[in-house]
């Protein structure tokens, strides 16, 4: 085997310099940290990839590790390792495992030592110098493979070794110490052939052949006489009696019976039909059996559950515990179980193992269990009290039902915050994109967490699934964050998204995901855009069990406003006006109604003299959140122009104005400037129901200008060079990270989005907005009226 080093630069990923330079990028953020800032982070070490050279192993094709520890180190000496089944796992996603052939022998393991100085060195010296150093890399690139794979069935598994009570409820996989000598196989099988055997003797044989050494358990299941004993098991298993079938059935998972097997057929029916006459402990034993052969049994879980369900009181703390399990692999949540599961996590909390925890919140995750608030909060706080003793891939399943049932435990995830970021280099791919995940579903940013994955995901990219990709950077972008490697960060993992290229065919919401988290951080690669673009993409979409169609309408017309210069593929047309039809009717139900939005606009009605001077819309349908436009001359005079909504015209005609077509026309167009505003009292009006497209708005169903400059520079057209447009956001808390002013990436995306259409964008923030809700209505029109006529925003505009 050949083994070769190379040396090279790190690539580094421009972005589109059509969208926008990485300086004006930074000049936009405003608020963004100075490089010494970064520095000081955590990962910041990473940062000057230019100049930095790395070498890298290249792994040989054929090398697969057998060893297959648990991936999840627990982040420090001597600590047992877990691995990390991905729970999404039964939603679609498939998990590709490495091959198991034998590792070649090119270099033997070398102990960890301290080289001799090269001064010393003899010249004959220098080539078991090589091969030292190649053996110190070969070593170092075991370990890290080492921690990346994991066994999909027995990492959940890992709690079942901190009680023996698990030993009669579970099926141990392990090796069996004694090996059974070939002689004793071809006795047995030479046995089976002569004679059928009592359903005792059957057992046995079974039994003893599942001894055999691995390699020549494979062949025996191609044996005619194993076939034949198969056969005569089969016939006569109403025959056998319970502890026999179990037993029968153990000794079929570590010979490997394949899942569609007419054995295990025979063996459900027979389990089914003689349930009800089994114990709880049997129930659970089988249960486990079928999770390890691999076989769907939804009758006999069926079964399992109403069992349980009549013997609920009887349940020791270790059969709770393997039930949730078996709730979980077999992905299936009994109703009527619900409120007893809860009643029973609390009465056992202090007693069960960090281990049990776990495995308790992997189980409800996967089968989608729903679970209380208060009894998550009383797992969290546990959980955060003892975090330093629990394992990585424990306390990751914690962190998967933590967002499931998107809580905010604030204690749990500061604590997370001082432990996670040094075990981040052992866990496997797998797990970090949970922890991200985590982090971005609970719209909580802490940077040094953000920043130890951002420095240790690049050696670890080439594990990544399309869906571990995409969620990493739909995470990064969702907060935000753009970490001290940026450049590094993003080129890595758009480089593995074009290798997972054809993963996307079957999974194409992970595609999606992974644009948007990059157009919010302003990254548009334009050869994966105009993959997701195409027809035949976007058909793939419509057979998804997800609703992707909000995903392409952001992503589309996202590329229209900031990729001026793109020439890929587009949506049709007549697709963006489904999606925004779509858009407006969502908003109508949701966005308009919100007391906060309502009262806004009720005021600014009366303060600038009617519902024509005010307009509450979405100015961008593909952003999903509302706007209340207004627009002002450079002078400071509100001007009107939201005449199509009926409440408007009836106000006008109320106080002697004749909409004729010469006045629509010069108000459209800007010209009627210099009148004050109609006074109409303070009587606040809600707008009505139906809301009309206002001239010149630049996107309510059309396409957005692909060109679209800012204000100072407008496009010809309606815009007059002398009019301000204003986009108020009145923002809430689901605008931002939590407990902080830091905006959300979608939110991030609309503003920057709306000054490239021209829009000067003032913020109605919800820590100033909600709390005068309850204040005197002239304090919330003095709010509204610095919000509106701040000179800095007519002097910017100028």
């Amino acid at each position: 085997m050949a083994t070769v080093l190379m040396c090279r630069r790190f690539p580094r990923l421009s972005r589109v310099t059509a969208f926008s330079t990485t300086a004006k990028r930074k000049a936009e953020r405003g608020n963004s940290k100075s490089k010494k800032e970064k520095r000081d982070k955590p990962g910041a070490a990473n940062s000057g990839t230019e100049s930095g050279a790395t070498i890298q192993l290249l792994k040989p094709q054929d090398y697969r590790v057998l060893y297959n520890p648990a991936a999840y180190a627990k982040g420090r000496a001597g600590s047992q390792q877990h691995g990390d089944r991905d729970s999404s796992q039964a939603l679609g996603d498939t998990v590709t495992s490495p091959g198991t052939t034998q590792p070649p022998q090119a270099f033997p393991t070398a102990p960890s030592q301290a080289l001799p100085p090269l001064r010393n060195a003899k010249p004959k010296s220098n080539t078991l110098l090589k091969q030292t150093i190649l053996a110190m890399l070969y070593k170092e690139e075991t370990e890290k493979e080492k921690w990346e794979l994991h066994d999909s069935k027995e990492d959940p598994r890992m709690f079942q070794k901190g009680r023996p009570e698990y030993r009669s409820l579970s099926c141990d996989s392990a090796e069996p110490a004694l090996t059974l000598p070939a002689e004793e196989r071809d006795l047995i099988l030479q046995n089976v052939a002569v004679c059928e055997g009592s359903p005792g003797i059957l057992t046995d044989y079974f039994c003893k052949l599942s001894r055999l050494p691995v390699e020549r358990r494979a062949v025996l299941l191609s044996d005619p006489r194993f076939s034949a004993l198969c056969h005569h098991t089969v016939t006569a298993i109403r025959q056998f009696s319970t502890p026999d079938l179990i037993q029968m059935l153990k000794a079929c998972v570590p010979l490997a019976i394949p899942a569609s097997h007419p054995l295990l057929d025979a063996c459900e029916a027979e389990f089914c039909r003689r349930a009800w006459d089994m114990e709880l402990e049997q129930l659970l034993l089988v249960a486990d059996c079928w999770r390890c052969l691999e076989r769907a049994v939804p009758s006999y879980l069926g079964i399992l559950f109403s069992y349980a369900n009549l013997h609920w009181k009887d349940l020791t703390l270790p059969q709770f515990v393997q039930l949730l399990y078996i709730v979980g692999e077999g992905r299936r949540s009994p109703a009527d179980l619900a409120q007893k599961v809860e009643s029973t996590i609390l009465r056992h909390l202090d007693a069960f193992t960090l281990e049990e925890l776990g495995a308790i919140c992997l189980g409800l995750f996967k089968s989608l269990s729903g679970i209380s608030e208060h009894v998550m909060r009383r797992i969290a706080d546990r959980v955060a009290l003892q975090m330093e003793d629990m394992s990585t891939y424990a306390l990751v399943n914690v962190l998967k039902m933590l967002r499931y049932t998107r809580i905010d435990h604030v204690p749990l995830m500061r604590e997370l915050g001082r432990v996670i970021p040094a075990r981040i280099p052992t866990t496997n791919v797998q797990g970090i994109m949970h922890i991200t995940l985590a982090y971005s579903a609970l719209h909580f940013f802490d940077e040094d967490v953000l920043a130890a994955v951002a420095s240790s995901l690049p050696s670890k990219v080439s594990y990544c699934r399309s869906k571990d990709a995409a969620k990493f950077l739909w995470s990064f972008g969702c907060l935000d964050y753009e970490p001290p490697n940026e450049e590094e960060f993003y080129s890595s993992l758009i480089k593995q998204l074009h290798t997972k290229l054809h993963e996307f065919r079957k999974f194409p919401e992970h595609l999606l995901t992974a644009l948007l988290g990059l157009a919010f951080v302003k990254r548009f690669p334009e050869d994966l855009i105009d993959f997701a673009l195409r027809e035949e993409f976007v058909q793939k979409t419509k057979g998804s069990k997800y609703d992707l169609y909000k995903d392409l309408f952001t992503l589309g017309k996202s590329v229209e406003i900031e990729c001026p210069t793109y020439q890929g593929s587009r949506l049709p047309p007549k697709l963006f006006q489904e999606f925004t039809e779509m858009a407006l009717s969502f908003a109508e139900q949701e966005i308009y109604i919100r007391p906060e939005i309502m009262e806004a606009t009720c005021l600014l009605e009366s303060m600038l003299g009617g519902p024509e001077y005010v307009k509450s819309h979405m100015i961008l349908p593909h952003t999903r959140t509302g706007d209340l436009e207004v627009r002002l001359a450079t002078d400071g005079h509100p001007i009107p122009f939201n005449f199509k909504h009926p409440v408007a015209a009836k106000e006008l005609k109320d106080v002697g104005v004749s909409l004729t077509d010469d006045l629509m026309s010069q108000l459209i167009k800007g010209r009627a400037h210099s009148q004050s505003p109609v006074e109409v009292g303070n009587k606040a009006r809600i707008p009505g129901q139906e809301r009309g497209d206002a001239a010149g708005t630049p996107c309510l169903g059309g396409a957005l200008p692909a060109g679209a400059k800012s204000q100072v520079e407008p496009k010809a057209g309606p815009w007059q060079p002398r009019e301000v447009r204003l986009a108020l956001q009145v923002s809430n808390r689901n605008h931002f990270c939590y407990s902080s002013k830091r905006l959300l990436g979608l939110h991030c995306l609309k503003r920057r989005q709306l000054r490239l259409l021209g829009y000067l964008v003032v913020e109605i923030p919800f820590w100033e907005w909600f709390p005068l809700l309850k204040r005197t209505r002239s304090e919330k029109l003095s709010y509204l009226h610095y919000k509106v006529f701040c000179p800095a925003l007519l002097t910017g505009a100028g």
